[in-house]
């Protein structure tokens, strides 16, 4: 699965530059987390993670 994916990170709405490979790693995890799940089709096209403290 070599699907590129498009990562931003915003951190109190303001947008924090990633490199490629910043990018890429943010996105494996995710993508490998998100293929744990349950009932979440494997052709999935966009997720949005919020974290708030």
């Amino acid at each position: 699965m070599d699907v590129e994916i498009d990562v931003q990170l915003k951190i109190d709405g303001k947008e924090v530059p990633l490199n490629p490979y910043v990018q890429r790693v943010f996105g494996e995890v995710i993508r490998g987390l998100i293929s744990t799940l349950k009932g979440v089709d494997e052709n999935w096209n966009h997720a949005e993670v919020l974290l708030d403290r």
